[in-house]
């Protein structure tokens, strides 16, 4: 295989692994806070895509200021989602939590089917993203270029927001026990909202960046991205932030490098990240940059 075509493949798997890596932060911070998994966050992917969709096509708004409308939105509804659907349920069961969020993704799933259609739609793609660059005698769509770009400014606010500021702070003392962190006077359901819509933000930022890397939308497009995700945060260690990026990394390179290196097993891509996670599972359960811990009762 040809070296331009080896860094074609590259330069594609590092794209997807940045897609793969915002979604996973968010898995992997409600778990970490809430010690839950928003089965819903795919649905919430989706819906940045369409809302960012309809600003560029029905109301004929600038392509960023779409972006930005689909970003504030999503993070407004994810925190909505969490008062609504996990908010009422954080004493019960965690199976009833569970539950809840699976209701939570079916219902989005199907009301985007009942507002925005069954048909897929083509998400425009400004100028600025289908540009097609030569560097080193591999052409490359812009997209690919700004992705892993707008992936790394979107993880370094984040990780200077967890770890420098009171914030985030608060956010780690509620990630070690709520109760304590509510005693020390920390405003605990202000800090799981604010999660979960740093996690929608997150969420609804690659969603517009997969709207311009593959640019069809369907109301069940987060289904499949989501669970791989999931994976990801599985894989690199979930709760941990530094895992979720390695897992989405090694996921999206790795579908990306089987398809290219064995063509006849492009079938087989999907299949590529449950196979991870049962070897991860079977080999280090609490994931390659997490921590063993013992589950309470």
């Amino acid at each position: 295989m040809a070296l331009q075509t080896i860094l074609q493949h590259l330069v594609n798997g590092i794209s997807l692994g940045s897609l793969y890596a915002l979604l996973a932060i968010g898995y992997t911070m409600v778990y970490g806070i809430l010690r839950l998994i928003n089965f819903a966050h795919g649905d919430i992917f989706m819906l940045g895509t369409y809302i960012a969709f309809y600003s560029m096509t029905a109301f004929f708004l600038p392509w960023w200021i779409s972006f930005l409308i689909a970003i504030i939105v999503t993070c407004i509804f994810g925190i909505v989602l969490e008062r609504a659907a996990y908010r009422p349920l954080r004493d019960s069961p965690r199976i009833s939590v569970m539950i809840s969020a699976i209701g939570a993704s079916f219902l989005i799933e199907n009301l985007a089917i009942v507002v925005f259609g069954g048909r897929p739609k083509a998400f425009p793609i400004p100028t600025i993203f289908s540009k097609i660059l030569n560097i080193g005698g591999v052409s490359i769509v812009s997209v690919s270029i700004f992705i892993p770009i707008i992936t790394a400014i979107a993880l370094f606010i984040l990780n200077y927001l967890v770890n420098n500021t009171k914030i985030g702070m608060a956010m780690r003392a509620v990630s070690k026990d709520y109760e304590a962190a509510r005693l020390m006077g920390i405003n605990v359901n202000n800090i799981i909202s604010f999660t979960f819509g740093t996690g929608s933000i997150l969420a609804a930022i690659g969603g517009v960046m997969w709207g311009l890397k593959y640019p069809q939308l369907i109301p069940l497009m987060g289904l499949m991205p989501g669970l791989k995700c999931f994976i990801a945060a599985v894989v690199g260690g979930i709760g941990n932030i530094r895992g979720a990026v390695l897992g989405g990394f090694i996921l999206g390179l790795g579908e990306i490098l089987i398809v290219a290196f064995s063509p006849t097993l492009s079938g087989y891509r999907d299949a590529f990240a449950f196979v991870l996670l049962i070897v991860i599972l079977l080999v280090k359960p609490s994931g390659l940059l997490g921590q063993n811990t013992t589950e309470k009762v």
